[in-house]
């Protein structure tokens, strides 16, 4: 079998704000204190730096504000650091459309989206007249979803599928209809970016979903998938952990908190 590209891969922090334990699991926490929530895009890179897929695109100031969250920087601005200019890259990957993982489409003018097909129906369908599901999904961010279909820049995705060698996408559903994660081969062995499959290490470990979810059952069911594609559970990246920054150095000295380096 030929041998398989090492990746290089980067947790890029956008935004944070501070909520409380109660609002980060389902069915609340006896515990009752603050939390910490970072907000990532990822970069994935390929060995010879000449190929590069952005994971995600955050949201902009104008999401940040009317949520209140921090918006400390914007997915282009974020890339640069590393060296990757978001308006030449011809990939990015939407793990699913809620408005802190989509909300950020403008700034890849070139590229292609790869979406699952259940995501896009989900967020476009009867689901969304239902407020406790709508309210994680901004309707302008699905709608430029939907012109970007018809500029035929999105590749749709029904299940799994392979951007390159060793690098897949995997459809888990659970946060959302269409949740989909994505396994990198890097020289420490298989990653995988969990996204919104798990929020937290404890979403993992405890196996404790978080509050916002479309089926319990799938979302249980993603752990195991995420864990089962990972050559270790410590390889399984959450979405909005700040411990992941604990646990992988920076990318560079003057980076540290910014960007860190995952493989």
């Amino acid at each position: 079998m030929p041998t398989l590209p090492h990746y290089r891969i980067y947790a890029i922090k956008y935004a944070e704000r501070i909520g409380r334990r109660s609002e980060v699991f389902l069915g609340g926490d006896p515990h009752d204190l603050p939390m910490a929530m970072d907000y990532f895009i990822w970069a994935v890179v390929d060995p010879a730096g000449e190929r590069a897929w952005a994971v995600d695109t955050g949201f902009s100031a104008a999401d940040a504000a009317k949520r209140q969250r921090i918006h400390l920087r914007s997915a282009a601005e974020g890339l640069a650091l590393i060296g990757l200019d978001a308006a030449a890259l011809h990939d990015v990957v939407i793990t699913h459309l809620h408005y802190d993982h989509a909300g950020g489409f403008a700034d890849f003018p070139a590229a292609r989206f790869h979406l699952q097909d259940d995501e896009m129906a989900f967020a476009t369908g009867r689901c969304m007249t239902e407020p406790a599901i709508a309210h994680a999904f901004e309707a302008d961010h699905v709608a430029a979803m939907v012109h970007r279909v018809f500029e035929r820049r999105v590749a749709f995705h029904d299940g799994d599928g392979a951007l390159a060698p060793g690098l897949t996408l995997h459809r888990v559903g659970g946060h959302t209809k269409g949740l989909q994660i994505v396994r990198v081969h890097t020289a420490k062995g298989w990653m995988v970016l969990a996204s919104d499959a798990a929020h937290y290490y404890e979403n993992l470990t405890d196996r404790r979903p978080f509050w916002i979810i479309y089926n319990v059952e799938e979302y249980l069911a993603a752990l195991d998938t995420a864990l089962a594609l990972a050559s270790e559970p410590e390889m399984v990246i959450p979405g909005h952990d700040p411990l992941v920054f604990e646990r992988f150095p920076p990318a560079a000295d003057d980076l540290s908190g910014i960007v860190h380096r995952l493989a």
